[in-house]
């Protein structure tokens, strides 16, 4: 389902099952697999690649450079950003495509980033990591870690439906555990 209010253009690939509400675009060259819900108003740009069964709620910026693979959520209002020295050249003249090094932003399967946040380029964020809502994320963030703030600082880890881990008092493999789960995990410990 594809709103009539949205932009997409005839060169971006969406898969199949993908729903598209109001007033979003879709630039060219984009690519956005199976089974994807993409709320209203979000900006896609061009060349951004998307997993399937990604769910980006209202509102978010997501800008080129950057690949989120499957299963990923983004919550409202989220901005993942392409330029690290944001303002005009030294001359004091816009910037052209010409003056830009875009950077890449990589959101591994299963991450989940909170409402309002905003992802610095040249980050990556690891398999079901998850961003507290309102965190300015400015260094690559480990698997399985629970972050927040400004700047993002690891606060915990988490299993990959988001409940706590416990470190294991005497590690053997395994390092953490969720109680929840009843599953143990070995997690690079990188705080």
């Amino acid at each position: 389902m594809i709103s009539k209010t949205a932009l997409v253009s005839s060169e971006a690939k969406i898969g199949k099952n993908v729903q598209i509400w109001h007033f979003s675009q879709i630039r060219e060259k984009a690519v956005i697999g199976d089974d994807c819900i993409i709320g209203k108003n979000v900006y896609i740009d061009h060349g951004v690649k998307i997993g399937s069964k990604v769910k980006i709620q209202n509102n978010t910026l997501i800008y080129h450079g950057s690949t989120l693979e499957d299963e990923v959520f983004i919550g409202p209002a989220v901005c993942l950003t392409n330029d690290k020295f944001p303002r005009s050249t030294a001359e004091g003249r816009l910037k052209k495509s010409s003056d830009w090094q875009s950077g890449k932003i990589i959101i591994e399967k299963g991450a989940s980033i909170g409402a309002g946040s905003v992802v610095i380029t040249g980050i990556k964020i690891g398999k079901y990591a998850m961003i507290g809502a309102g965190s300015v994320v400015t260094r690559t963030i480990p698997d399985h870690a629970l972050a927040f703030g400004n700047p993002a600082r690891i606060a915990g880890f988490v299993c990959q439906l988001g409940h706590t881990l416990k470190a294991i008092k005497n590690p053997g493999p395994t390092n953490y555990r969720c109680d929840t789960c009843k599953e143990n995990f070995k997690i690079k410990n990188e705080r």
